[in-house]
C-alpha cells in the first residue's frame, strides 16, 4: 500500500497524478479505527525500545501549502508518544540570529539524538520553497541549496538518523473551505493569517517548487510520501502507518545488561540471607 505513495528518483514526479481525496480504498474512519489504535500502541513499544537502545534518532519532517494539516496530524498521530522522547519544532521567519548563519543551521542543532523523536512543522525545505517562489533567491541557488540538503540528509541517515519525509497534499478547494472556516469559527479565527489568502496566487508556483523538491531529494534511503490530506482522518491512518513500517525497520530491541544477572541475584539472596541471622 505505501509503495503508492513513496517518492524515488526514478520517476517523473507530477503531483496532479495524487488525488487528494484519495481514501486508500476505505469508506470512512469507522473501518480503519480498530488498526489504528492497534498501530497507536505498537509505535509506543517502538518508542520504548529507540529510547531503551539509543541506536538510532527519528526525525519526522512535515511538509504542505497552508491549512493542509501539520498542526493536526502532529497532534493526532503522535500525541499518544511518551513526552520524555518526543518533541514537535515549528518553523517560520528566521529571526536575525538564524539568518546570519547558514540556513541548515536552525533545523540541525534541533535534530534529535539517538533514542528521541522528533517532528518538524515545516523545515530546511522552506528554503527553497518560499525563497524561490518569491524570489528571494534564484534558479541557481536553489540548486545549490538541494545539493546541499541531499548532502546534509544523507549526513543524517549515515549518523543514525531515521528520516521520514511527509508531504500533506491538499487540493486548493480544500484549502479555501478550511480558511472559510478559520474566518468564521472564533475558535479557529487565531489561525487565520491574511498573508494566507494571498499565498494562494503562487499555487502553481509552490507545486512546481515542490515536484522540484522531490526530483532532487527523493532517494531510495531518503524518499518523500504524498500523503492525500483532504480526508483527515485518512491522512491520520496513512501518515502513522508510514512511521511505523518505517520504525519497524530498525529492528529495534532492548538492549542486553552489561551484568550477570544471575550473579547478582545470587549475592542479593546471600546478603538478605544474613540479615535475618
Amino acid at each position: 500500500m505505501l509503495k503508492s505513495y513513496r517518492l524515488n528518483k526514478k520517476e517523473e514526479i507530477v503531483l496532479r497524478r495524487f488525488d487528494p481525496n484519495d481514501k486508500g480504498g476505505f469508506k470512512s474512519k469507522e473501518e480503519i479505527h480498530e488498526e489504528f489504535e492497534h498501530m497507536e500502541k505498537k509505535l509506543l513499544e517502538l518508542q520504548d525500545k529507540l529510547f531503551a537502545s539509543k541506536t538510532n534518532g527519528v526525525l519526522i519532517l512535515f511538509q504542505g501549502m497552508d491549512c493542509s494539516g501539520k498542526d493536526g496530524v502532529i497532534k493526532k498521530v503522535l500525541s499518544n508518544l511518551n513526552p520524555q522522547g518526543f518533541r514537535a519544532e515549528s518553523f517560520k521567519k528566521p529571526t536575525p540570529e538564524e539568518s546570519s548563519h547558514d540556513f541548515l543551521w536552525r533545523t540541525h542543532k534541533v535534530v534529535p539524538a539517538k533514542g528521541y523523536i522528533a517532528a518538524f512543522n515545516r523545515s530546511y525545505y522552506e528554503d527553497v520553497l518560499i525563497t524561490r517562489v518569491h524570489g528571494m533567491i534564484q534558479d541557481d541557488e536553489a540548486a545549490v541549496r538541494l545539493n546541499h540538503i541531499r548532502d546534509f540528509e544523507k549526513l543524517l541517515t549515515d549518523s543514525g538518523v531515521l528520516l521520514i519525509k511527509i508531504f500533506l497534499h491538499i487540493s486548493p478547494e480544500f484549502q479555501l473551505e478550511k480558511i472559510r472556516q478559520r474566518l468564521e469559527n472564533p475558535e479557529k479565527l487565531w489561525k487565520f493569517d491574511p498573508s494566507d489568502l494571498e499565498e494562494r496566487r503562487y499555487w502553481d508556483q509552490y507545486t512546481a517548487a515542490y515536484e522540484d523538491v522531490f526530483r532532487h531529494t527523493a532517494t531510495k534511503h531518503c524518499p518523500w510520501y504524498v500523503v492525500p490530506a483532504n480526508e483527515r482522518w485518512f491522512r491520520d491512518y496513512l501518515v502513522l502507518r508510514i512511521i511505523l513500517r518505517s520504525m519497524e525497520k530498525l529492528g529495534l530491541s532492548y538492549p542486553m545488561a552489561n551484568i550477570e544477572v544471575q550473579t547478582l541475584l545470587k549475592q542479593h539472596n546471600e546478603e538478605s540471607k544474613k540479615s535475618l541471622l
